[in-house]
């Protein structure tokens, strides 16, 4: 419903209200006045009807006592008749049809039973007809009352007549209510006809008038159509001083401001369209599988490269949980969790997945969560990258190091070997011309013989690849093993061994063999750098939990900083019968341990070497325990 026809009911509404109130006002005042009309005319009747019978009884009493012989009997008694209260109450109900009933009575009387004076007694009322004479007479007015009798409405009404020097009484007078009724209906007609006509201008006249005011409404409902449609050039061009102009300069501005943020959050809706393509291209055309998943672990999105590498399509994956994490790591997920919700940006690690055909893939997974504004952790995000051509190029890399490397070593072997040879084919050919064996000689090309094999063995151990078993090992026995293997050699030097190692267990994944010659090269090369004796320290801690550190401390000679730069090249030594590849070899050994090893030394105070090693925490499974790796 329109407000032109709202507001046009409205006004009709209101209009039928006030017609029917003065409708209900005309009929409650017409039938009052009627009433007092009545009442009126009653009022006159009785007047007369107790003159008449003042008369009546004057000339009956003249009469009666009169002295006119000439007055005859049947004189007497038309004049008694003609002026008695009975006929001037039947003259008056004759010329008034609307008059039923003219009663005269006296309360006084009522004890006697004589209450009736003149008149007849036929509508009857006896429980309240001396009471209300009596009342009327007390007030000294008339009393007018609105009943029903014998199934008949009337007006029954009570006139007190006071007449001087005699018993006042009450007339009572029984009307129809009929006129008073015809009366009124007769004017709620007339009344009912107006208000029908008025009611119709008033219709018609509130409708032109609720479209007048109503227009101004419309034209600004059609305007912010407009607007609501996109179009904020559009203007009201509403020119008005009142409530509906200021509404339209409001709105006018409005759409000003609406129109300006409009522009500028089209333009920045352009710009993170365009953002948004550039970032999918860059996510899709990646080499990096990238995937997104929710806490749940679910899918929400992944890239072209991620269908590439594990072989899912977008619409196979998405939506799904990722089950692609090998049998023998189903902890890593764990402890990826642990690492994330402990705030750390990311997780970066190296490990294998399954393909969709269950074939596994060497991966470089780097995982990170998304916030959202509020901080919170909404989702995670993950790029893995496939690490089989890197680990290719990786091995080629190394062979190829290790080729050049063997090159290096092989100028040196020459060059290490050829003296030897040299001092083995002099005596051999000083033998031969004696013909003589001479044992100082072959002691000397023994010993020869001996530093040749030396040269090869450790050669091998750097050049060669070789089968190794790795197992969980305690550092601190390892360790311990050989400080009971070179104890006895450093008393012999008087060079005295202290350790200090942790009190818990500090478990490492290693080859113990390996292991032990690192620990030995490192304890010979201190206390061949204490010739007059001293003290080595070794200490055995963890750091953070997650590496067992050792620290081999002596009080030697130290190491110059310009030789401490060259340490670990082939065949570089300070040592008399040194070959300088022990310490490469304990670098190799300790790189193929994924650990590190460092040199702090000072001239005069003596040399700190610290080798730091991954640290297990905890055995989960057999294949913990035992592996086997090439180390070269």
């Amino acid at each position: 419903m329109s407000i032109k026809i709202r507001l046009s009911l409205i006004m009709t509404a209101f209009a039928v209200t006030l017609l029917s109130i003065n409708t209900v006002l005309s009929f409650f005042t017409t039938r009052d006045n009627l009433r007092k009309d009545s009442e009126a005319n009653m009022m006159v009747t009785a007047k007369q009807i107790a003159l008449a019978v003042e008369q009546s009884r004057s000339v009956y009493e003249y009469i009666k006592n009169g002295t006119d012989p000439t007055n005859t009997r049947d004189f007497i008694e038309e004049t008694l008749r003609m002026t008695s209260p009975e006929n001037i109450t039947q003259e008056s109900m004759r010329a008034n049809d609307n008059l039923l009933e003219i009663t005269g009575i006296s309360p006084a009387r009522f004890e006697q039973d004589q209450t009736l004076i003149f008149g007849t007694y036929q509508y009857k009322n006896d429980p309240l007809i001396v009471s209300r004479a009596r009342l009327a007479l007390q007030k000294g007015a008339t009393l007018l009352y609105e009943t029903e009798i014998d199934g008949k409405r009337v007006l029954d009404s009570f006139i007190p007549i006071q007449p001087q020097y005699k018993e006042p009484y009450v007339i009572r007078i029984i009307s129809s209510y009929e006129p008073i009724s015809s009366a009124i209906s007769k004017h709620m007609l007339s009344q009912l006809s107006i208000s029908i006509v008025l009611l119709q201008i008033v219709i018609f006249t509130s409708y032109i008038l609720a479209g007048k005011l109503i227009r101004p409404v419309q034209h600004i409902l059609m305007k912010i159509s407009s607007l609501s449609a996109g179009d904020f050039d559009t203007r009201m061009e509403l020119y008005r001083k009142d409530e509906l102009g200021q509404l339209a300069q409001q709105i006018d501005t409005m759409a000003d401001s609406i129109g300006h943020y409009m522009t500028v959050l089209r333009r920045k809706n352009e710009e993170n369209q365009l953002m948004k393509e550039h970032l999918e291209s860059i996510i899709n055309q990646t080499a990096d599988a990238i995937h997104v998943t929710d806490l749940d672990g679910n899918v929400l999105r992944v890239n072209t490269a991620f269908e590439e590498l594990f072989g899912w399509s977008s619409e196979e994956i998405v939506g799904s949980r990722l089950e692609f994490i090998p049998p023998f790591l189903s902890d890593e997920r764990e402890g990826w969790s642990k690492e994330i919700w402990r705030n750390r940006p990311f997780v970066l690690t190296e490990t294998v997945r399954l393909r969709k055909d269950g074939s596994e893939v060497h991966v470089s997974i780097s995982e990170s969560p998304v916030y959202d504004e509020a901080g919170l952790i909404v989702a995670f995000i993950s790029i893995s990258r496939d690490m089989t051509e890197h680990n290719k190029m990786e091995e080629l890399l190394r062979r190829s190091e290790k080729l050049t490397t063997v090159g290096q070593l092989a100028a040196g072997v020459a060059h290490e070997i050829r003296n030897p040879l040299t001092t083995l084919r002099g005596f051999l050919q000083m033998q031969q011309r004696t013909k003589s064996i001479n044992q100082m000689h072959t002691d000397i090309m023994l010993s020869e013989l001996d530093r040749i094999n030396l040269i090869v063995s450790e050669f091998l151990i750097l050049a060669k690849p070789q089968a190794v078993l790795f197992e969980i090992k305690d550092v601190r026995f390892t360790l311990g093993d050989v400080i009971s293997l070179l104890d006895s050699e450093a008393h012999l030097h008087n060079i005295e061994f202290q350790a200090h190692f942790s009190s818990s267990p500090i478990l490492v994944h290693c080859e113990e063999n390996q292991l032990k010659q690192v620990f030995i090269n490192v304890l010979k090369n201190a206390m061949e750098a204490m010739p007059y004796g001293g003290k080595i320290t070794l200490s055995l801690t963890e750091d953070n939990g997650r590496e067992a550190v050792i620290q081999v401390i002596d009080e030697g000679e130290g190491i110059p900083k310009e030789r401490l730069e060259r340490l670990g090249e082939p065949f570089y030594t300070n040592k008399e019968k040194g070959t300088g590849l022990g310490l490469m070899v304990t670098q190799r050994i300790i790189e193929g341990h994924k650990g590190k090893m460092t040199i702090d030394s000072e001239v005069g105070k003596g040399t700190v070497v610290t080798i730091t090693l991954p640290r297990v925490t905890e055995i989960n499974k057999p294949e913990d325990v035992t592996t086997k790796k090439s180390l070269a």
